[in-house]
């Protein structure tokens, strides 16, 4: 693709809906139930997450182990992983018609990798290959309410996730949570830049999956209309009775 503004759809005639969101915030979830909703209405759907390379997924545990990974090195590993599952698992079933939901897209990397000092600018400039979603959900939650969810049931957090590496506090806890802040800072910047729209993920899980599929049904209403007309229609058989010629 040629280098994108961010602004320019995507040329595919599928479908791309992402969703974002700091950790704890229930974008997960909310995008498995768009999942099997869709699905259940017979629509074409790829689904495809962050981090999930095979390419550097070897060298991102290695780094993670040793504790060698700096900014600039986790931006350009995760942006290695970005670029071969658009290339192989974003790209081709958006030219086949499908809808692709993915789990993090470009913006994860635009807030997590400035959170930790890298230059907006170059960040935004390194992925400048990716299409640009049809839509794209923030799910905006607090510092405090991502703490409080992520350690339930959570042993302890990882040197990284919490942020450790960035000396914001000695305490894994208290670091994740500055860490996070600075993150919702980044995503708060971009809901207007990017046209993210915002779902409040602290409100009941049923009200926001109703909430999210109006938003899908009223963006690309056409697109999954035209999909059901594709669709063969079921023949009805009518039983014979006995005796009819």
């Amino acid at each position: 693709m040629p280098l994108n503004d961010y602004i320019t759809p995507h040329p595919y005639p599928g479908k791309l809906i992402i969703v974002e969101g700091i950790d704890g915030s229930g974008k997960s979830t909310q995008l498995d139930l768009l999942r099997k909703y869709l699905e259940s209405e017979g629509h074409p759907v790829h689904f495809t997450e962050w981090n999930s390379s095979a390419l550097v997924k070897d060298t991102t545990k290695i780094g993670k182990k040793k504790k060698a990974l700096t900014p600039t090195t986790f931006s350009i590993l995760h942006c290695c992983d970005f670029a071969e599952r658009m290339t192989y698992s974003i790209i081709p079933p958006l030219k086949g018609g499908m809808i692709v939901l993915a789990d993090r897209y470009m913006y994860t990397a635009f807030a997590r990798d400035v959170a930790r000092g890298v230059s907006r600018s170059w960040v935004r400039g390194m992925y400048s290959f990716a299409a640009k979603p049809d839509i794209a959900f923030y799910f905006q939650i607090t510092p405090d309410v991502s703490v409080q969810r992520i350690l339930v049931g959570r042993p302890q957090l990882k040197h990284y996730e919490a942020g450790l590496d960035l000396g914001l506090a000695d305490d894994p806890v208290e670091s994740f949570e500055l860490f996070q802040g600075r993150i919702v800072g980044e995503y708060n910047e971009m809901v207007e830049e990017f046209g993210l729209t915002v779902i409040d993920g602290t409100r009941p899980i049923l009200a926001q999956q109703q909430e999210m599929r109006a938003i899908v049904e009223s963006r690309i209403g056409d697109y999954l209309a035209s999909l059901r007309a594709q669709r063969p229609r079921r023949v009805s058989r009518v039983p014979v009775r006995a005796g009819a010629r």
